[in-house]
């Protein structure tokens, strides 16, 4: 009795993963960026644990269905996670842009005979507001740059920033999530040296990024970005690299 119930019991298994897999369709999809051709680098579905290489054009193929999420990295691109929609997986080329890695040097020029004597005074906006004879005859109307007039010959940046930031504000889930996301990457690849992702984890060099994209899809990582905790983060992305490891071969 017991063993027709256990065979019972892997049959609806098997036929719950079968469902599973059935439901899932080949999506055709194209990686583009507009200055250069993106030909290499991984797509990782988190939810059907598999993962592809992004071949020549930037083409790829992976099973998907809407509400998967793909996670895209490689050495020349930003990372992405994208959330697949009804909408995306009904196109016959999904098309994914991407933004390049900036390596640009932040430089800083010091003038020797440069000098910045501190204001000693009292209200230092009051100087600025004040208006003189000749910025009335001289000084044109701005009308390009906003400005409410509170300050009628130049930019409100104070109040632009306000309006800004009232904007941002708007998307402010969607934009925690992004930045959340990427804070996990920058923090964990700036906290260790690559010796322990290659060796320790055993990844390969373009593996890295793909690895901290499908730790950051983990809410547990956004719990150990303090410095003191930095053994539970150690502890969290072992375990995580077990489960990544098990992700299928690329197809």
């Amino acid at each position: 009795m017991k063993n027709k119930i256990t065979i019972v019991v892997i049959c609806l298994f098997c036929q719950v993963m079968f469902g599973q897999n059935n439901s899932r369709t080949s999506l055709h999809g194209q990686v583009v960026n507009g200055s250069l051709a993106i030909e290499s680098g991984y797509v990782m579905n988190v939810n059907a644990k598999i993962r592809t290489f992004i071949g020549s054009g930037g083409l790829f193929d992976i099973m998907a269905r809407p509400k998967d999420t793909l996670l895209f990295t490689g050495l020349a691109f930003q990372s992405k996670k994208i959330v697949l929609t009804e909408k995306d997986c009904a196109q016959i080329l999904f098309s994914v842009p991407l933004d390049l890695v900036s390596n640009e040097l932040k430089e800083v020029l010091v003038r020797k005979d440069l000098k910045v004597k501190a204001f000693q005074g009292g209200n230092s906006q009051a100087l600025v507001d004040m208006q003189f004879e000749d910025d009335k005859q001289s000084t044109a109307k701005n009308t390009v740059m906003y400005s409410d007039q509170t300050i009628k010959y130049g930019t409100d940046f104070v109040r632009i920033f306000k309006d800004v930031k009232k904007l941002l504000s708007k998307n402010k889930e969607i934009k925690e999530e992004v930045i959340s996301d990427i804070a996990f990457v920058e923090y964990s690849k700036s906290n260790f040296k690559s010796d322990f992702y290659t060796k320790t984890l055993g990844l390969k060099e373009d593996e890295i990024d793909l690895f901290l994209m499908y730790c950051s899809n983990d809410p547990e990582s956004k719990r150990h970005l303090k410095p003191e905790e930095k053994f539970e983060l150690i502890d969290f992305m072992i375990n995580k690299n077990k489960e990544f490891k098990k992700v299928n071969s690329p197809q």
